[in-house]
């Protein structure tokens, strides 16, 4: 449910090898504040984007700042700030810290994809999820700004958004409740896993809910490459009001 500029997708598969340089050393196009639209920062195997990619629907208009607080080998701690108007069923961005992904790995070569979060907003009283957002393609040089499937974790439904689809089912997986919705972004086919409650400390693997959808959905693991392995916030209306991780990880084994 996002959008990215192509160059952003060429920068992924450029910068696939996790990276070893130190946020002290960062050049210019590295930046720690994100401001610009399609600002993009990336080290330690992680990259992060201030993704604006709907801005153009705010109405009378809105800004929002993507800052880089701390990172190493263990993680990311970033925030967001924004405010946004107009326009209330459209979102304005999905801004996100991703796991840098090299092309070519299906996701049934893949054993398990762990991840943790802690998360908390500045005020609830906003329009916006906290989601996970994981593409994958048949094509494995597919732009990174879709695929031919769509896998979102939300951890969190602030307001009366809701994703694509219609509600299905509710299963269980690693233990938890999750409302699953299914529908269809153009062609491409979307799984929405939503929390029974916010999660704002998650621990999880994300392969788990692909084994779900093979088992489960027919999902062709065989037949589909890992595209991008993101978490963010999509952001509709309200603020001003902070997004802040104080902590992520994710790994690809």
């Amino acid at each position: 449910m996002k959008l990215t500029l192509a160059l952003v997708s060429s920068l992924t598969v450029a910068l696939a090898a996790p990276s070893t340089e130190v946020v002290s050393s960062l050049d210019k196009r590295q930046q720690k504040s994100l401001c610009g639209l399609y600002d993009y920062w990336s080290g330690y195997g992680y990259e992060m984007l201030n993704n604006l990619w709907g801005k153009d629907a705010a109405n009378p208009g809105g800004s929002q700042c993507t800052y880089l607080n701390g990172a190493s080998d263990s993680g990311v701690q970033w925030s967001s700030t924004w405010n946004w108007q107009g326009s209330p069923n459209n979102v304005k961005s999905y801004v996100y810290v991703g796991r840098q992904v090299t092309r070519g790995r299906k996701i049934s070569q893949i054993n398990s994809m762990p991840t943790s979060i802690s998360w908390r907003y500045s005020t609830e009283n906003v329009r916006a999820n906290v989601a996970y957002d994981v593409f994958t393609a048949a094509d494995p040089n597919h732009a990174n700004s879709g695929g031919d499937y769509e896998l979102m974790i939300w951890l969190a439904r602030l307001g009366d958004v809701y994703p694509i689809g219609q509600k299905t089912t509710t299963v269980n997986i690693g233990g938890k409740n999750w409302d699953l919705w299914e529908g269809y972004n153009g062609s491409m086919k979307v799984f929405s896993f939503i929390s029974q409650g916010t999660a704002y400390t998650w621990s999880g693997d994300a392969k788990q809910f692909f084994n779900w959808l093979q088992q489960n959905k027919g999902y062709p693991a065989s037949q589909q490459n890992l595209i991008v392995y993101q978490v963010g916030t999509e952001a509709f209306t309200g603020g001003p009001a902070t997004f802040t991780v104080s902590q992520f990880s994710a790994s690809i084994n």
